[in-house]
């Protein structure tokens, strides 16, 4: 299944200042994006294909072959600026990332991504490193675990659904989970809504580190950006959405400057904001149901 590109006009119109510049797509996944963005840009451009997955690189490294401006590495988010340095493509006309699970992470069943196909708990982006989903759900304490899902997941019952987690280890399958999870719920159900959504987003977000890459991956972009480059981000969820807000905020308000410095004025802004926070049209909702939550962001880099 190919992945549908959420909120690609609305990207693609912020991004591409230089169309002949050097851009990376941080999170290629099957280059919906990536592949648009190549559409717009000229000839002398590069574009730089990143992600974790490496079935998401293999896709890129396809496309590479026929397509010179192209080039591919697996790297995840905070490495960025590093790769882009090594390469050199600093500094970045533009840089895009496309946060959360793709289409077909969720669709392949032997990921575990979706509480809505059986398969092994692993939930691994890089299925080469870290620990599983397994692994953390069997050797949590109950008291670790009810914090991940109510933190990252906003799991009302977060405490009861982790004493059954433990009650019923060892937990395999997708659906060992989403059976613990449904036994222990005492939410109604909701036809928008699996039960265990919340839990599956926690513990994807525990096993990838998806927060702590995020925000290690926007400082990366920005350092890699040049005067007038553009990052643009696009969250899934409340959790993603205050991180990319925060740091756009502290970039936009310039650096801190000690309350008795003798300084005029207002200090040097580093970035200004170019798109605060765009939504998803209906008509775009109705195409693609995994739409409706995304957010669009995007910050220029100013000094």
């Amino acid at each position: 299944m190919r992945h549908a590109p959420v909120l690609l006009e609305e990207t693609l119109v912020a991004i591409v200042t230089a169309r002949g510049g050097n851009y990376v797509d941080a999170t290629w996944g099957r280059g919906g994006h990536g592949r648009a963005l190549l559409a717009r840009l000229g000839a002398k451009a590069r574009l730089l294909a990143l992600d974790r997955d490496a079935q998401a690189i293999a896709d890129a490294v396809g496309l590479a072959r026929a397509e010179p401006r192209l080039e591919a590495e697996q790297a995840c988010l905070s490495r960025l600026a590093e790769v882009v340095e090594r390469r050199g493509l600093a500094p970045l006309a533009g840089a895009l990332m496309d946060v959360g699970v793709s289409s077909p992470q969720l669709e392949d069943a032997d990921r575990g991504f979706s509480f809505m196909r059986d398969g092994p708990l692993d939930m691994r982006m890089d299925r080469d490193t870290g620990m599983t989903a397994a692994q953390w759900l069997n050797e949590a304490d109950a008291p670790e675990l009810a914090r991940a899902f109510r933190q990252l997941g906003g799991e009302r019952d977060a405490t009861r659904i982790a004493r059954a987690v433990v009650a019923r280890r060892p937990l395999e399958s997708t659906a060992d989970l989403a059976a613990a999870v449904a036994s222990a719920s005492t939410q109604n159900r909701d036809a928008h809504r699996h039960v265990a959504t919340r839990v599956f987003q926690a513990v994807r977000i525990v096993v990838n580190d998806e927060l702590g890459e995020l925000d290690a991956g926007l400082d990366a972009a920005f350092t890699a950006l040049g005067i007038g480059g553009r990052l643009a981000v696009i969250t899934f969820h409340s959790l993603e959405h205050r991180i990319v807000r925060r740091r756009f905020r502290a970039w936009r308000e310039g650096a801190a400057v000690a309350r008795r410095a003798p300084v005029r004025g207002e200090p040097p802004r580093r970035a200004r904001l170019v798109v605060r926070g765009a939504r998803p049209t209906d008509v775009e909702v109705g195409r693609n149901p995994r739409a409706r939550s995304a957010m669009l962001q995007v910050v220029e880099k100013c000094a």
